[in-house]
């Protein structure tokens, strides 16, 4: 069969995350105004993260957006994933995630309060030029997690609740001065992302940061540590012996959570059966790749499923 190609794996837009992360999207008390919903919620959503806590179900499991979302805490903590990486973060920090980005979102602690945002980089058309390129954090393999000081927060606070009202109040005017809004906000954490100076000087680290990159592009194709290491024309030892000094695990090891982070996206959202992903994903039989997918998750892919 045709090996899979990401633009064909099902997308999570706008519209889609209340199927994605809540029982009842209609019945919800996060939707104030289906009206705009129908014409305008591709472009943008907000939500208070105390409301988002009350009706979500977690863990959501692996999926893509079509869009970034930018969730800040005010209070509490939360656990995400992006890519293959795990974050917790709390009060007075953000967590970005960009676009078509395989992630999870994993706790979330009760007492947590803040914002939950989503928005289409469509929402910028009528800006001169591209802004987005100027904030590195929504980037594919930036450092997701932000922490602004408590004097930053205040005024954080306050273009969220500005937004949150022209979501609530929305108008076909009101779309600019929302796209400019988030413009403001980004550019306010933008002066607290912190740049790590040294890690090209760090060869393992970079070497690592390059691996995980090839990763998430090329798990379809490249499926041994020894396909990774050719494109950096270095030795699969060499490879692996960077990642041990950096994560304390071996390249094989990160290659299975890759390959078990594609699974399970595939497996809840895909209509492929568990013969295609496991020819496509892993190159193995279908009785392989039940086993090895239990072995790393303690579950079979039908259990998964059903959970």
């Amino acid at each position: 069969s045709a090996m899979i190609e990401k633009a064909h794996i099902p997308l999570v837009d706008i519209k889609k995350l209340g199927k994605l992360s809540f029982s009842d999207l209609q019945s919800s008390a996060l939707i104030p105004d289906l009206k705009f919903l129908a014409e305008h919620q591709h472009l943008f959503h907000i939500n208070r993260i105390e409301e988002y806590n009350k009706n979500i179900t977690l863990p959501v499991p692996p999926h893509r957006k079509t869009v970034h979302d930018c969730m800040f805490l005010t209070k509490g903590h939360s656990i995400r994933t992006k890519g293959i990486d795990k974050y917790k973060f709390g009060a007075n920090q953000f967590f970005f995630q960009p676009a078509l980005q395989i992630s999870s979102h994993e706790y979330l602690s009760e007492d947590a309060e803040g914002f939950y945002i989503h928005f289409n980089p469509d929402i910028f058309h009528t800006l001169a030029f591209n802004y987005l390129k100027n904030f590195s954090f929504l980037d594919f393999f930036a450092n997701p997690v932000i922490t602004v000081p408590p004097e930053t927060t205040t005024a954080v606070i306050h273009i969220f609740e500005r937004i949150e009202i022209l979501y609530k109040n929305f108008s076909k005017t009101d779309l600019d001065l929302v796209s400019w809004y988030l413009m403001a906000l980004m550019t306010e954490v933008k002066k607290f992302v912190t740049v790590e100076h040294n890690e090209k000087n760090n060869h393992a680290a970079y070497i690592v940061k390059q691996y995980k990159n090839a990763l998430t592009q090329h798990i379809y194709e490249k499926q041994t540590v020894k396909d990774y290491a050719d494109m950096f024309s270095i030795t699969p030892n060499h490879l692996n012996k960077c990642v041990k000094n950096i994560l304390q695990k071996t390249a094989q090891q990160l290659l299975k959570e890759m390959v078990i982070v594609e699974a399970k996206f595939l497996l809840r959202y895909s209509d492929l059966s568990i013969s295609e992903i496991s020819y496509n994903l892993c190159n193995q039989s279908p009785s392989n790749f039940i086993r090895f997918f239990k072995d790393q998750t303690g579950l079979t892919p039908k259990e998964f499923t059903s959970q």
